[in-house]
């Protein structure tokens, strides 16, 4: 009997991309919609400066997961003419995919839950240090500092009275709104 043609429906590779792959879509599920994000018509300057800092902080908490991608494709971008480095930060983009993109259960560590945001600013800071040790500094700093720049000033910009979270995106870190 042939079997030309066909495709075989299981064993553990099959297996292994389904999951990887539904992996994939659950952890880029957790971020905003790019459209949310950049809706025109929630862009305004705050009225004070508190105003400003409470804007960053809730669309900080609400759109981490955006920011997050638009701080690692700046760094990506800025080590492309360096090869060491982009090679070091394609092995840290590895650590970012399994211990704070795909994930769907809090991070353990010795019976302790770990918070995302504590994963978020270690893992950020050991990419900042690991590629600084790349002889990329200047290229890492200027893409460390644009990032920063644009995800303060679109969190200052962008009014977070439209921002529908509940519960769940409280208790995952995000931040809850009320309108006066």
């Amino acid at each position: 009997m042939t079997t030309y043609g066909t495709i075989p429906t299981s064993g553990g590779n099959i297996e292994y991309l389904s999951r990887a792959k539904e992996s994939i879509k659950t952890g880029l599920g957790t971020r905003r919609p790019w459209k949310e994000m950049f809706n025109l018509s929630s862009i305004n300057f705050p009225y004070n400066i508190s105003d400003s800092f409470r804007r960053i902080k809730t669309n900080i908490g609400y759109f981490r997961m955006n920011y997050a991608i638009i701080m690692l494709s700046i760094l990506f971008l800025s080590l492309l003419w360096h090869p060491i480095s982009l090679i070091v930060f394609v092995a840290l983009m590895a650590a970012w995919l399994f211990l704070y993109f795909f994930r769907d259960e809090p991070l353990v560590i010795f019976h302790r839950v770990i918070d995302d945001g504590v994963v978020l600013t270690v893992l950020f800071a050991v990419t900042i240090v690991l590629l600084l040790l790349t002889d990329a500094t200047v290229n890492i700093l200027v893409a460390v500092l644009v990032g920063l720049v644009a995800v303060v000033a679109h969190g200052g910009l962008r009014m977070t009275e439209d921002l529908c979270i509940d519960g769940d995106d409280v208790e995952a870190g995000g931040y809850l709104v009320v309108s006066s």
